[in-house]
């Protein structure tokens, strides 16, 4: 296997996913040590759009199991991320549980379980992470939940069984 440098400062936010759906493959061909991909997600990650493209693929593709078995050298790595990583986090697991209560009222059952599972993986990982951090992010989301919404510039706001969901599934972070 060839070596593919990259250079992580300049990566776009397509790029970003795409790197990340090569190296998770990888990962899960056993192509990839624990270390290695931790080493290289660390460097992605550094970066905005690699933070985010990361988490994107991740989260959302049912055949990366990076997020379910998390292994130590990764989740070490994500713990050096800080609050960039509890942010992100903590974002996907607010929109995923939004987006499962309108899955659930539009019966649209497959998309419901999609959204349960990156909502399963984000509070996975939040129960991993410095519990400081995501106790001071959590604590803002719920005094911040009323003016959060579905919208990219939150126009439409989550609606009451939204927000009451939103609560239940960072409430069951502590589980």
């Amino acid at each position: 296997m060839k070596k593919k440098a990259i250079k992580v400062k300049e990566t776009s936010f397509t790029q970003a996913i795409n790197i990340s759906a090569q190296w998770c493959k990888e990962w899960g061909e056993d192509l990839l040590s624990d270390e290695v991909l931790s080493d290289r997600v660390a460097e992605l990650i550094k970066t905005k759009n690699g933070l985010r493209g990361f988490f994107a693929y991740a989260l959302s593709d049912q055949n990366c199991y990076l997020l379910d078995k998390l292994p130590f050298s990764f989740l070490f790595k994500l713990q050096e991320g800080g609050n960039d990583v509890v942010e992100i986090v903590i974002k996907n697991l607010i929109m995923s549980s939004a987006q499962i209560v309108v899955h659930e009222r539009e019966n649209n059952l497959e998309y419901q379980s999609y959204s349960e599972n990156i909502s399963e993986r984000c509070k996975s990982i939040l129960r991993v992470l410095d519990t400081k951090l995501v106790t001071k992010n959590i604590n803002q989301i719920i005094k911040d939940l009323d003016n959060l919404g579905n919208s990219f510039d939150n126009s439409k706001k989550y609606d009451n069984k939204q927000k009451e969901f939103i609560k239940s599934q960072i409430f069951d972070i502590a589980q």
